[in-house]
């Protein structure tokens, strides 16, 4: 397949649809060098974005976080994402909005004399980690630590919290591992790189309270779903002794959707009953 830069299709970039090829940027765009940039993922199933509304307004949320006004709504941004699908005629589609400082008067730390840009791109992608729905997917432990968040705006989604997360995943693949579990500033289990976590112990669920890393909208919908079936979720510190003890263990992201994990490090998890309900119970949510 062809690299990113390199298609067919249309993108939607500050109010108007683009030929692929012609989404570019100037070198000196104020994110290039200082991480100026919000984003959101998303999941078109059959014609709707998942949760898109929701994701238009995490988008905005994260801009107000880093001090950039995105200068949209979030009905605008729904209606340009619809628009770039229908252009692309995808029914089913991973969709990328991002927002941005652009160049402008300012090429230092400050940056309010710049425009902030909206591009709204997407593609076809299928499953996130392979066949790790079947298997589970295998998971190393990152040296890197989730921040505090007396040091980032933690509840946004903003492109500059990803470096570790790059770093670790990159570290992962080369241990043949699909991705890394992160723990947190303070030592407690965190999240996988690009994915919330969740374990099973004697039927209840666990999984680490959203302190100082992304609430994801996947993780909020499946909590909720687990919730409507009877079953018991604890939010909460989760310690790293406490892996060995778990039974089953799962992934929830727009991107991992809900994915089986059968081993962490040195730690193995069942692709059990739980994990592999919730996982289906969502795949068909998602499409109906």
């Amino acid at each position: 397949m062809a690299g990113y830069d390199d298609r067919d299709g249309k993108i939607w970039m500050d109010g108007k649809l683009v030929d692929w090829r012609d989404a570019q940027v100037h070198v000196l765009t104020h994110a290039l060098h200082y991480a100026s940039s919000v984003f959101e993922g998303e999941r078109c199933y059959n014609g709707k974005i998942f949760r898109g509304h929701d994701h238009s307004e995490r988008l905005l949320k994260s801009g107000r976080l880093i001090d950039m006004e995105i200068p949209y709504t979030a009905d605008e941004i729904d209606v340009a994402k619809d628009a770039m699908l229908k252009a692309n005629n995808w029914d089913n589609a991973y969709v990328r909005a991002v927002a941005f400082r652009g160049a402008g008067e300012d090429m230092g730390v400050s940056s309010s004399k710049n425009p902030v840009r909206l591009v709204v791109a997407g593609w076809e992608w299928g499953n996130y980690y392979g066949d790790a729905k079947m298997s589970g997917a295998k998971l190393d432990i990152s040296k890197w630590k989730r921040p505090s968040p007396e040091t980032i705006p933690s509840e946004a989604k903003a492109a500059g919290l990803y470096m570790i997360c790059t770093m670790s995943k990159h570290a992962a693949e080369a241990k043949g591992c699909s991705d890394a579990m992160m723990f947190d500033y303070r030592g407690y289990v965190a999240e996988a790189t690009g994915a919330n976590i969740f374990f099973v112990k004697d039927g209840e669920v666990h999984t680490p309270l959203a302190d100082c890393f992304l609430n994801g909208l996947t993780r909020q919908t499946v909590i909720a779903m687990l919730k409507d079936r009877g079953v018991t979720v604890h939010e909460r510190h989760i310690m790293p002794e406490e892996l060995e003890g778990f039974e089953q263990c799962w992934l929830t992201g727009t991107a991992a959707e809900v994915t089986p994990v059968g081993q962490i490090g040195d730690y193995n998890f069942e692709v059990g009953a739980l994990a592999r309900d919730i996982s289906q119970a969502y795949e068909t949510m998602v499409r109906s």
